[in-house]
């Protein structure tokens, strides 16, 4: 993964604080990959479009309460795109699509709510383009209240996170 974090940043030199973040993050914690690294962990989401490009598949996450890419833990999978992927399949039930590029679309680190027996923690955020090459029918998984293709421009009507805003950008610009 540190060889897509390096790629990133010559991409994306204006977000070189947040990608030098995470990079220490990997490098000195090996277990970075694991939910039970109770300060943090990797995860791994995916801006997916359907087959035109024009819309994004947003998720509103039941325990959030948000609108939000789909994505989740790795669970212990250091190859970040293959976790973002499983999580599509999961979350969306959509039955075929690929990475548009096998590089790091966003990143975003961000803290998560202390719930239950969890403490706080950060999710460093390791995000994919994905495309949907068949069907753009999805199933909603128990983590959702819903799922909608939302037009890309029009994203801010569904949330104002900055990192959501600053992928629809990106995508609109791609």
């Amino acid at each position: 993964m540190l060889e897509l974090l390096v790629d990133y940043r010559m991409r994306c030199p204006e977000e070189a604080e947040a990608i030098h973040q995470l990079i220490v993050f990997v490098n000195n914690n090996p277990d970075c990959f694991e939910r039970t690294l109770l300060i943090g962990h990797v995860t791994g989401s995916a801006w997916v479009v359907n087959q035109a490009g024009t819309h994004t598949l947003l998720t509103h996450h039941k325990k959030l309460n948000k609108w939000l890419q789909l994505g989740g833990h790795a669970d212990g999978e250091t190859d970040i795109l293959k976790a973002a992927l499983l999580e599509v399949e999961e979350e969306s039930g959509l039955a075929e699509f690929e990475a548009v590029s096998p590089a790091i679309f966003d990143i975003d680190i961000h803290p998560i709510p202390a719930r239950g027996d969890e403490p706080e923690h950060l999710h460093y955020d390791v995000r994919f383009a994905v495309r949907a090459i068949g069907s753009d029918d999805y199933i909603v998984s128990d983590e959702s209240h819903d799922l909608s293709w939302v037009e890309t421009s029009r994203i801010s009507e569904y949330t104002q996170e900055e990192s959501m805003l600053r992928m629809s950008k990106k995508w609109l610009s791609y």
